[in-house]
């Protein structure tokens, strides 16, 4: 007996690619360079902070926006990198993790009948977020290799119904930061649409080659426009503690924290007092933390190349896109990663699945590697991935 249609958007969702992948990595014994997770923990000093706070506590509910210490830790920081101001009482709020964050947001914004843009290829949980509301999804297809846009594609997907752009920059999985001239272009819209960002920066601290990021806030007339999303997860190599936070104007963060007060209500204290600690790292961390990811970036590349498979441009974040059309495989770029999972023993991700499910430009013959992994690791997949193809 049915008592009737379960919720229409969650129920028509499959399984994420992500447990897909890493359920078949663990079936072949393969490596998994397909889930975007470090294999080794975040500094000692941090965690060994958030052991500290579980054993002395206390352990009860927090305030709901996140305690006093991390939520100025926030502000400190956006003013340290960025010189953006947040009132760290009013405009800064502490969730548990950036999907909550978004979600937040999201919820936040958007009313059904709106209009929200995606830039694909974008991050899973977007779309069903969004669709959640009621609110309309309108996209943006970059291409590759450079991943760009023109003012035309802006013009196509903007309208008098437009609320939001959710803007991921690093961006996940194309690894591409959007250079100002972008953003301004964007800002641009944004103002003559009197629409909204939520901008997903968890990537902020991870860039190459030199290049910083740019939060579209810092732009002029986008503080009052822009919700900056960031992640512990990502800038301190802990993604299982699930701790993220968003600066914004206080008019935004007062609907935001209503939002959040009935997902998660609050997230745990000891980590919340342990981030705040990791956020003052000097800037030698942050550095550090860049220049290891740009090694172990140029290794895969290195490694990636040496085979035959074209490497896109990598600016930021923990993933390589490689291209595989030369190698005239038989089937779909979903089909090709479980081959090399199965038979190379090394795991990756189809790029495809970033694309609206809808659209047609998803690429075939792209797939995405992540390199956040232990140097052994990473050589020990090089070595499998060299015997594979040296077969032909």
């Amino acid at each position: 007996m049915s008592a009737g249609e379960l919720n229409t958007v969650f129920q028509g969702l499959g399984t994420t690619v992500f447990t897909v992948m890493s359920g078949l990595a663990v079936e072949h014994e393969a490596i998994n360079l397909g889930q975007g997770f470090p294999d080794t923990d975040g500094p000692e000093e941090i965690r060994a902070e958030a052991a500290r706070r579980v054993v002395e506590g206390p352990n009860q509910y927090p305030p709901m926006q996140g305690v006093p210490e991390l939520r100025q830790a926030v502000a400190d920081h956006d003013r340290r990198f960025y010189g953006l101001e947040y009132d760290w009482q009013s405009e800064v709020v502490v969730t548990s993790g950036a999907t909550e964050a978004l979600a937040d947001c999201l919820m936040a914004l958007l009313n059904p009948g709106d209009e929200a843009i995606l830039i694909e290829p974008f991050y899973d949980c977007y779309l069903p977020i969004i669709e959640q509301t009621g609110a309309k999804v309108r996209v943006i297809s970059l291409a590759p290799p450079d991943w760009s846009f023109t003012r035309q594609d802006l013009e196509a997907v903007f309208s008098d119904k437009t609320k939001l752009i959710v803007l991921n920059t690093p961006m996940n999985p194309a690894g591409k930061i959007f250079t100002r001239d972008e953003l301004a272009l964007i800002a641009e819209f944004l103002e003559r649409h009197d629409a909204y960002a939520v901008c997903d920066e968890v990537y902020e601290h991870l860039t190459f080659d030199g290049l910083k990021h740019l939060p579209l806030a810092n732009l002029p007339g986008m503080r009052e426009r822009c919700l900056r999303i960031g992640s512990a997860g990502k800038t301190f190599s802990l993604t299982g503690w699930k701790v993220g936070y968003i600066s914004g104007p206080a008019s935004l963060m007062a609907v935001i924290a209503k939002a959040h007060q009935f997902i998660t209500f609050t997230t745990v204290p000891a980590l919340q007092y342990a981030v705040a600690l990791g956020l003052n790292q000097s800037d030698d961390y942050y550095q550090g933390l860049a220049n290891e990811l740009e090694r172990k970036r140029d290794h895969l590349r290195s490694t990636l190349e040496g085979i035959g498979l074209p490497v896109l441009p990598c600016d930021g974040t923990y993933f390589l896109t490689a291209d595989i059309a030369k190698f005239g495989f038989n089937g779909s770029d979903y089909d090709f990663c479980k081959h090399i999972t199965a038979n190379a023993k090394v795991a990756a991700v189809p790029m495809s699945v970033f694309y609206h499910p809808e659209t047609n430009d998803a690429p075939n013959s792209l797939i995405r590697f992540c390199f956040c992994k232990k140097d052994e690791v990473m050589t020990e997949a090089a070595d499998r991935l060299e015997r594979f193809f040296a077969k032909g």
